[in-house]
């Protein structure tokens, strides 16, 4: 498909999301869903026994995606109000159905509840691909469970870990974020036909003051949506903290993934570990040499957007006078399409980044080789003692020589030779060095840690999402 070069077009859409998640947030999803919010109502309505005859609701159901987006753009030119611009084009295209399209509801009641519809069904293709991410690192973790790498505290070495027991940590990052957007999806609500004020004062006129016709009406329509709950009061709008609580979920998907990029971009310095470099591609226009982490470069540069974005639900739900003031409309119809496709991409850059994220044991070995000597120490410290030395003289001269190899090492860039200085001490000629020196006995319980991760918390998004996992994703850019 050609682009658009004359007008801005967000590069949310062009770079980043996936189709899938764009047409959500699209105009033919939009307004053919109001369609089909009218629709059902009018159904629900006759239903409950409104005079609404069965060729105006045939006639309705035959035209719900045709939508003539041009008149529609005359209409609300004219009228200056969308809906009632869409409630003319519909009425042109059912005109039988004219009389009764919008019977006895207001703008929010397409609006908002189309809103909720789609922030569902976006949340929900969300979780099919965090699923993707668990499943993935999953993999990854389970492959180098046993693999000895070097700790970093404070981007200090550290003790031992395994390069699986790390990806374990990033993996629980995203089990959590998982387990929220399914906390968001279960309690999300309807907003249900409340009326102007949210009083359903129409609705009871309509049916001459019959209240569980009304509340019937309500729950018939939120069923017709697949919605088993619906706000249990409302002003006009549906309450604009649910959008707060939706884009925090968002928010703490992008933090898990600024902070897992930010570590492989370390990693990647250190030549650890990397993200995909495909053959053709170019890591520099000047340095011809280089391997730029550009993937997760850009998923720290979404995520950081996603983090600002959080704010924006915030302060319009805590902005939001009595039954409603239309500060929201303009702030909402930016920020919640923009975090859904924000976060699209960057998990659709984490499914491919995990897919073929390389890991150099070489490089990983050598580093555990330069540092395990001091990490080695103490155990060196308690072989001397058990083969019949003095704690206390064979603690100054591992002293003694530790700093002498630091000194090598800091002062001179030579390797560490502490292990050689020791073996040339008749002090430790009784240490079984190579026994003392293997990493597998410095990394604790990571392996075992790994394999219970992964049937606590993998497998089971495994199984529930079998039919959503996605392990291939070619990126747009």
């Amino acid at each position: 498909m050609a682009k658009n070069t004359e007008f801005y077009v967000s590069p949310l859409v062009e770079r980043n999301a996936s189709p899938e998640m764009a047409a959500l947030f699209g105009a033919q999803k939009k307004f053919s869903t109001w369609r089909r919010l009218w629709l059902e109502l009018a159904r629900a309505e006759k239903k409950l026994g409104l005079d609404i005859k069965k060729s105006q609701i045939d006639q309705m159901a035959r035209h719900l995606d045709d939508i003539d987006f041009k008149k529609a753009a005359r209409y609300e030119k004219q009228l200056r109000h969308d809906v009632m611009a869409h409630i003319r084009t519909f009425g042109d295209v059912a005109p039988k159905a004219a009389p009764i399209i919008h019977l006895g509801a207001t703008s929010c009641y397409v609006g908002d509840n189309t809103d909720l519809i789609i922030l569902r069904d976006a949340m929900d293709l969300t979780a099919g691909k965090l699923a993707s991410v668990i499943d993935l690192l999953g993999n990854f973790a389970d492959q180098y469970r046993e693999m000895p790498a070097l700790g970093f505290t404070h981007y200090q070495p550290a003790q031992l870990t395994t390069v699986g027991k790390r990806a374990t940590l990033w993996c629980q990052e995203f089990a959590l974020d998982l387990q929220d957007l399914e906390h968001r999806l279960a309690t999300l609500p309807f907003r249900g036909v409340k009326g102007t004020t949210g009083t359903q004062a129409s609705y009871l006129a309509l049916f001459e003051g019959r209240h569980a016709k009304v509340k019937q009406l309500d729950k018939e329509v939120a069923a017709a949506f697949g919605f088993k709950k619906v706000c249990a009061v409302t002003g006009q709008t549906y309450p604009r903290k649910i959008d707060t609580l939706v884009i925090n979920t968002l928010a703490a998907i992008a933090q898990s993934a600024h902070k897992v990029c930010n570590d492989i971009r370390l990693l990647a310095n250190l030549k650890e570990m990397e993200e995909p470099f495909e053959k053709s591609q170019v890591g520099s226009s000047a340095m011809a040499y280089k391997r730029n982490p550009m993937r997760c470069e850009r998923v720290t540069a979404l995520s950081r957007f996603v983090l600002s974005l959080a704010s924006s639900p915030a302060m319009t739900a805590s902005e939001q006078w009595l039954e409603r003031t239309l500060d929201d409309s303009a702030n909402r119809r930016v920020v919640l399409p923009e975090a859904f496709l924000a976060v699209d991409g960057i998990l659709q850059i984490l499914i491919n980044v995990f897919d073929g994220l390389v890991v150099y044991p070489k490089v990983i070995e050598s580093r555990v080789a330069a540092e395990l000597p001091f990490m080695a120490t103490e155990n060196i410290l308690m072989a001397a003692v058990k083969a019949g030395g003095d704690r206390q003289e064979l603690h100054e001269k591992i002293r003694l020589h530790s700093h002498a190899a630091a000194a090598q090492v800091k002062k001179f860039g030579k390797p560490n030779d502490l292990i050689g200085r020791l073996r040339a001490d008749i002090a430790f000629a009784k240490i079984d060095f190579e026994k003392v020196l293997d990493p597998s006995a410095y990394v604790g319980r990571a392996p075992q840690q790994v394999g219970e991760f992964i049937r606590s918390m993998v497998t089971p998004v495994r199984k529930k999402y079998e039919k959503k996992l996605n392990r291939k994703v070619e990126l747009n850019v």
